[in-house]
């Protein structure tokens, strides 16, 4: 304990020492300095007998108005500590840890839902609600928000509108290319077909053979070759 950064206001006197003090802050920084050392090593001795004739565990902080410590401890002062912390929590209960663990809980949702709530402010400012209570200034760090945040989704859609560009243009070149193959192997059947009509026992041979065998003219060209036989020598004919 540092006795020098507390006003102690006691109305009687006690002798301390040779005369009679007032127990209060002392004013002159000498003086007061002076006493620090005093009493703090006065306290530091009274700790370690303590330690000493009564067996007991002590652990003695004191900082100065300067900011300096000053520790005694006759087993350590981290150990202390902690047996202090657990004594404090077992003295509690369970009751007390549980009322602590809901209060801790509360304020942690308290603070989350002020998150959400200015979230949601954010996300209206945004889209263009509740600006009457904006400030300039707020106003002009969220325009600037908007500007880079639609900078940065037209970047991101011209990227896109680029690779459809790029695949369209591949596969506008692999159809290109399947058209020619498609034309070649069209043009190569053609040139086959028409290889077989014109050979020897085809089908156009087959039609010419036919056409010169049904002739008209042939026909009536063949007739007028055959004998003219009269009336008589058919009859003659007949009898024979």
């Amino acid at each position: 304990m540092d006795y020098t950064n507390q006003s102690v206001s006691v109305s009687p006197q006690r002798k301390m020492g040779r005369g009679k003090i007032e127990i209060k802050r002392i004013e002159n920084t000498t003086n007061r300095q002076v006493t620090f050392c005093k009493r703090r090593n006065g306290l530091l001795k009274k700790a370690y007998e303590l330690s000493v004739l009564c067996d007991a565990e002590v652990a003695l902080i004191v900082f100065s108005t300067r900011g300096r410590l000053y520790e005694y401890s006759n087993n350590s002062v981290k150990e202390t500590i902690d047996r202090y912390k657990k004594a404090f929590a077992d003295s509690f209960g369970t009751g007390c840890v549980s009322e602590a663990n809901a209060q801790f809980y509360q304020q942690e949702s308290s603070k989350l839902r002020v998150q959400i709530s200015n979230i949601q402010n954010s996300n209206r400012n945004i889209l263009g609600e509740s600006l009457s209570s904006m400030p300039i200034k707020d106003l002009k760090g969220l325009e600037g928000k908007l500007e880079k945040g639609i900078s940065k989704i037209r970047s991101k859609k011209n990227e896109l509108l680029f690779q459809e560009i790029e695949y369209m243009q591949k596969r506008e070149i692999d159809l290109h290319n399947k058209n020619q193959l498609l034309r070649g192997e069209i043009a190569e059947n053609e040139r086959n077909q028409h290889n077989m009509d014109v050979m020897p026992g085809g089908s156009n041979y087959e039609t010419l053979q036919s056409q010169s065998s049904f002739d008209p003219r042939n026909y009536f060209q063949v007739s007028a070759l055959q004998p003219n036989y009269s009336r008589h020598d058919q009859m003659a004919l007949q009898l024979v």
